[in-house]
């Protein structure tokens, strides 16, 4: 049976303001290297930023009905988070419907599957994030689903989740855990200032990180190119 679910939980604005800074990298990692979608999905144009709740729509091959259904559940701030039931290359959204979620205030798009009217989209600056770019139209005619967990190019995806996404990717984090992962992310975004002040001195990462006594434990060996030489058999 095909449900909208309409009562989503939001997320206040001070927990949104406080992942605006933080990159999909430091969120990836401070959480446990948990979260992010497949490589697959990229920006449409660099310097795309976004932030905000997830709204989810599950779509069906070459059909797009449930965007449609999921712009009237979006609410300003949220980011559209589109899978579909099985593998499909159409561009399911373009300018058109660009058009209708900057009116209405959506932070984005986040779609496992494709968009078309690119150079419509860029100009726009509006912040989409896809599998591909297709030009080959879809109908609107099968119903799915919005505002139920879904996965998403290989992510679970909860409604009410946190999208974080920028030039590195996609990733998600559980509703949950909004607040711990932000503590730990501004935690790691500090210490990796103090280490990038330390590397600016020239300090090796093999000192800075005690690598060299683990390194030579695990076998590795300094030599020269004559005794090199020696131990390969080799004549050059």
């Amino acid at each position: 049976m095909p449900i909208v679910v309409t009562d989503v939980p939001t997320i206040s604005d001070e927990i949104i303001a406080r992942y605006r800074p933080l990159s999909v990298a430091t969120v990836h990692e401070a959480q446990g290297r948990i979260g992010l979608m497949s490589p697959e999905i990229r920006p449409i144009a660099d310097g795309l930023k976004l932030v905000g709740r997830a709204v989810t729509a599950s779509c069906t091959p070459g059909d797009n009905t449930m965007i449609h259904v999921a712009m009237e559940q979006c609410r300003p701030g949220d980011v559209m988070v589109v899978s579909v039931e099985s593998r499909s290359d159409c561009g399911y959204f373009g300018d058109l419907l660009a058009t209708l979620m900057m009116a209405r205030g959506i932070a984005g798009l986040v779609i496992d599957s494709g968009v078309r009217d690119l150079a419509d989209l860029r100009q726009m600056g509006v912040a989409v994030f896809s599998r591909c770019i297709a030009a080959q139209g879809t109908v609107k005619e099968t119903l799915g689903d919005v505002n139920v967990s879904i996965v998403c190019a290989g992510q679970l995806v909860r409604p009410g989740d946190l999208i974080v996404a920028d030039d590195d990717g996609v990733v998600v984090v559980e509703r949950h855990r909004l607040i711990e992962v932000a503590e730990l992310s501004e935690a790691r975004e500090a210490k990796e200032a103090g280490i990038r002040a330390t590397y600016r001195e020239g300090t090796l990462g093999l000192d800075l990180n005690n690598m060299r006594e683990r390194l030579l434990q695990k076998g590795l060996t300094y030599t020269t190119h004559a005794e090199y030489l020696k131990l390969t058999g080799s004549s050059s």
